[in-house]
């Protein structure tokens, strides 16, 4: 059976003297898109920017395709194929659309096939295609997180991590990001996303996981999850 292409073992992280993450584990299979649920506080993002490079862990272990990556500095991490999309965009606002999305090809592997990319992102996204000359501050919020999609997929992830995708969209905005999530998942893309809009993802994802105080307290299947019944109560208000 082969290995998973992420696999998180017994990780502790913590910010001074408060542990975030108490020996949480998880694994994401190649071509998966896994969804991670919990509130706000639970460790979601704190496991997010470890397994990025952005903090080191006090205890566990980090494989991505088998190899350790705990410890890396980010940029390595990206180079081996870990990219995160991060909550709120974080754009170049007085850059172009286009300047925008060039700056996720930076590693040696994504600039050997940048214009490849840019035109896979903008099979995507079309409307970033049409507006790519203008500034990033003239788009909606909506279209601001296609272009921080997009500047992920420039580094030619083997997975993509979102964090809160449709934080603030509206709901048409919402189901065309939903859409784009499958476009990504068909150019061979694993797929690690936090969100909050409980429903919506776990239609889609292929397994999910809870994350309550720092750890794991639920996994399943989409649909298996939708059916639990501590998770309807908590989650969803049913």
């Amino acid at each position: 059976m082969p290995a998973p292409m992420l696999e998180v073992r017994d990780l502790a992280v913590g910010y001074g003297d408060a542990e975030v993450l108490q020996g949480l584990s998880l694994s994401v299979d190649a071509g998966q898109m896994v969804a991670l649920i919990g509130a706000n506080g639970a460790g979601k993002t704190t496991l997010l920017r470890t397994i990025s490079g952005l903090l080191r862990p006090t205890r566990g272990a980090i494989a991505l395709d088998g190899d350790a990556i705990e410890g890396l500095p980010p940029h390595k991490v990206v180079q081996r194929g870990f990219v995160q999309s991060p909550e709120g965009k974080q754009l170049f606002l007085d850059m172009s659309i286009r300047e925008n999305l060039l700056v996720g090809a930076h590693n040696a592997r994504a600039r050997a096939v940048r214009d490849r990319t840019l035109a896979e992102v903008f099979a995507l996204f079309p409307i970033l295609e049409e507006r790519q000359r203008l500034s990033a501050s003239t788009l909606s919020g909506g279209q601001q997180q296609m272009v921080a999609v997009g500047r992920a997929l420039m580094a030619k992830p083997k997975l993509l991590a979102l964090d809160e995708p449709s934080l603030g969209l509206a709901p048409i905005m919402v189901d065309r990001l939903f859409e784009s999530i499958s476009g990504i998942r068909a150019l061979g893309v694993t797929v690690l996303v936090i969100e909050q809009n409980v429903f919506k993802v776990l239609q889609m994802a292929d397994y999910g996981y809870v994350v309550e105080n720092g750890a794991i307290s639920l996994s399943g299947t989409g649909s298996e999850l939708m059916n639990n019944a501590h998770l309807r109560a908590t989650y969803l208000g049913i």
